[in-house]
């Protein structure tokens, strides 16, 4: 090559570079840097001194390589791909002039916002989301009058099947407990109460055992109640069964069969061929809402020196003013909840700026208990309810026949009673089965004499619990009953 000949030719904007550099000479090159638009890529980072020309990054200079943050308008980063929402706290600048916040951080949000910066508060959480106006839902055929709270649905009607009474067995008796049996449940209710003392329990002398027998009847009757409701769900791309499926089943139509019988259950189900895309009532499909904690200001008074960006101290024998180390003397510092940006994801949408809306259907498994209790002894009533005895009676069936054989004729006519209530209590469901049962539950009154004094106490249940509330050591040595 001559060494005469220059290296660039007549026309200053095209430029020949020597052989060996394919992508372009190395950096620093270029004294003033290099003419507009010869790195498609965008110059390596930190190549332009003073900063790039305008236009010269096509898709974006890379994050924080604006000092004083992006111009208004401008997402940092780069602008999201079409239906991309940014993260809680993100934000898009919307322009305008909105406050400035700490760290130069404009807020994004421009509707109504406080005066002044509110309070610092780390406890405040987003508003609930409303349901969206139930003028914008579609009309589906025999769901017209529904809305968002859920309404019970009554269940079809049908005719019962022709039951005849069921062939019972006779009830059988129980065995009862002897004085030895008396004595040492009584001991080990001592033991379980540590003030009580042992000596009477173990001296006791018994004067009679009368026994006798509790009776609890108790009937299930466990029944399904449907209600259904709009529900709505942010609409991220999933398949959506709408009308153009067909037309929706009706509430009782729909197959759902409850995991066991006899217990409280619950389940959700989409109604098919009821759901649809709409747009987001809670951010006008902006996919972004106001702040809650900084109310759309960004930025929040500062909580250590109550925004008087100085703090009093005693120092020397003196009060003097020492900038607050919180706010760098602001008074005022960035909201940790938006960053400053002044506006959080919507909590209804999730940023996807659509919501799913469809039909739910409401499911409830109830299992609904009534009994009736005979003992005709002081013993409380309630003390027979949970403890062991002899299942001297069990029917299951769809509609069971109230007991007419039982021994206690008060038990019979508290079966007539409830399985009567039963039939008709329920207006709002389906009732699924039923069962009944009596438990006998042994009963024994000892008495018995100590010290000169006639006392008596109860052993009742397979399981021997006692009752004795006039047990006379109740309170050994030593301890002082407050």
């Amino acid at each position: 090559m001559d060494e005469k000949q220059p290296l660039l030719g007549s026309d200053p904007n095209k430029m020949s570079y020597p052989q060996g550099y394919p992508g372009g000479p190395p950096a620093g090159q270029y004294p003033g840097g290099p003419p507009a638009g010869q790195y498609p890529g965008g110059p390596p980072q930190g190549q332009y001194p003073g900063g790039p020309p305008a236009g010269q990054y096509p898709g974006g200079p890379p994050a924080g390589q604006y000092p004083a943050g992006p111009p208004a308008g401008q997402y940092q980063g780069g602008p999201p791909p079409a239906g991309q929402y940014p993260p809680q706290g993100q934000g898009y600048p919307a322009g305008g002039a909105p406050p400035v916040g700490p760290e130069g951080i404009q807020a994004q949000w421009q509707g109504d916002m406080p005066e002044q910066d509110v309070d610092d508060n780390p406890n405040a959480a987003p508003a609930q989301p409303s349901a969206p106006p139930l003028e914008k839902m579609d009309t589906v055929a025999g769901y017209q009058n529904i809305g968002f709270d859920g309404s019970a649905l009554p269940p079809p009607s049908y005719e019962e099947a022709v039951r005849e009474p069921p062939q019972r067995a006779e009830i059988a008796g129980l065995p009862r407990i002897d004085e030895n049996e008396a004595r040492q449940a009584l001991l080990d209710f001592v033991a379980e109460n540590c003030c009580y003392g042992k000596g009477a329990a173990q001296s006791l002398h018994f004067k009679d055992l009368v026994h006798s027998s509790a009776f609890h009847y108790t009937l299930e009757t466990f029944g399904e109640g449907r209600s259904t409701a709009w529900a709505f769900t942010p609409y991220s791309g999933q398949p959506i069964d709408g009308p153009h499926n067909g037309p929706a089943p009706g509430p009782w139509d729909i197959d759902a069969k409850p995991p066991s019988l006899f217990q409280n259950q619950k389940a959700e189900i989409e109604v098919p061929h009821t759901a649809s895309v709409k747009p987001c009532h809670n951010c006008m499909a902006m996919g972004r809402i106001r702040c809650h904690r900084c109310f759309g200001r960004g930025r929040v008074r500062c909580s250590s020196c109550a925004g008087r960006g100085h703090k009093t101290v005693y120092r020397n024998g003196e009060h003097e003013h020492e900038r607050c180390h919180w706010c760098h003397g602001d008074g005022r510092r960035r909201c940790t909840t938006c960053n400053g940006f002044g506006m959080i994801t919507c909590v209804s949408c999730q940023g996807h700026c659509q919501l799913k809306c469809y039909i739910k259907l409401t499911i409830l498994w109830t299992n609904h208990l009534q009994d009736h209790i005979v003992e005709r002894t002081a013993l409380p009533d309630h003390l027979i309810r949970n403890v062991q005895g002899q299942i001297a009676f069990q029917e299951q069936q769809p509609r069971v026949w109230p007991i007419n054989h039982f021994p206690d004729s008060e038990i019979n006519n508290a079966s007539q009673r409830i399985v009567n209530q039963h039939a008709s209590a329920f207006p709002s469901e389906r009732l699924l089965m039923q069962r009944h049962q009596v438990r006998i539950i042994p009963v024994t009154q000892a008495y018995y004499k100590w010290k000169g004094e006639d006392k008596d106490y109860f052993v009742y249940g397979f399981d021997k619990k006692v009752y004795a509330p006039t047990y006379p050591q109740q309170c050994c040595c030593g301890c002082t009953v407050l």
